[in-house]
């Protein structure tokens, strides 16, 4: 990876052009050999990384092998920062990448570590690092899990304005249920529903069926509403799942065409794009014109 970086600032533009596509191509694209053994490598640092941070939390392990684990640290992180620059020369629009989901997450990954080289009160950002397991995402790329991924994305997206309406009767729900648990209960201060807040608190936490116990109700009406909201918590959170399944069912048995390609849009990054797709139909630029 050094060698292609260094290399890079010695060419002529259409040398330029030619190895950052192969760059792109390799760390972008999972359709390709080389693509598909990056996501794999990839993925294998990554969840080495995580295991070190697990880890260095754990006092003894962290005592007796401090000087392996940071140096395995500093491996995976100069990898990694490697990766992320090759990224933002690999892409069309690096500022786009870098403001990016993965973008963003590739920075924090890395980020912590080299700030508490500077700052050493900075240390406790390091457990930032655990963020690298998201990256886990990309694995998801690769061909063999791109259509389950689209089908669930294209679940997901007809299902959000269901789901918003959903969420906001819950939430009116919770708010008179509270309210109203506070009026019978607030003369018993031993019960806990010193407050609406809360009783707010108190029926989120009936309504989703944890009941920790820190709050509940003395009253004979208090416990009959509490009952109440029991059983209707059994019934709400089988709503989103119901409805999110029926959405994945049906983008599994639509006849529109769901992509199984990996073509990444150099240009924004967008990856959902139909078989065959010659430009991307987000930005209209031209999909992957490989180089040989």
């Amino acid at each position: 990876m050094l060698n292609k970086l260094f290399s890079l600032l010695k060419m002529n533009q259409n040398q330029k052009e030619h190895y950052k596509q192969r760059i792109f191509d390799t760390i972008f694209e999972a359709n390709t050999p080389k693509g598909k053994l990056f996501d794999i490598c990839l993925l294998f640092l990554i969840l080495i990384s995580v295991g070190l941070v697990v880890l260095e939390s754990v006092p003894t392990i962290n005592a007796r092998y401090h000087t392996i684990l940071i140096t395995l640290e500093w491996i995976l992180t100069i990898l990694f920062t490697i990766e992320y620059i090759l990224r933002i020369i690999s892409v069309k629009n690096p500022i786009r990448y870098i403001f990016s989901f993965y973008g963003i997450i590739d920075l924090l990954s890395i980020l912590p570590f080299y700030i508490a080289l500077v700052f050493p009160a900075g240390k406790f950002l390091a457990n930032i690092r655990i963020l690298r397991l998201l990256r886990v995402f990309r694995i998801f790329g690769l061909t063999r899990f791109t259509h389950g991924k689209n089908v669930l994305v294209l679940g997901l997206k007809e299902s959000r304005d269901k789901i918003v309406v959903f969420l906001s009767f819950i939430i009116l729900i919770v708010v008179v249920i509270g309210s109203v648990m506070y009026m019978i209960e607030r003369n018993h201060p031993e019960s806990g529903f010193t407050s609406i807040p809360i009783s707010i608190y108190w029926a989120v936490v009936t309504l989703t069926t944890v009941g920790y116990g820190d709050v509940a109700p003395v009253t004979g009406f208090g416990q009959f509403l509490a009952s109440v909201v029991m059983v209707i918590g059994y019934g709400i959170i089988a709503v989103p799942t119901g409805i999110v399944s029926m959405e994945i069912n049906k983008a599994s048995n639509s006849k529109e065409q769901i992509p199984h390609n990996t073509e990444v849009c150099p240009n924004c990054g967008d990856d959902y794009h139909l078989d065959g797709s010659k430009y991307c139909k987000t930005c209209g630029n031209e999909l992957n014109p490989r180089y040989y």
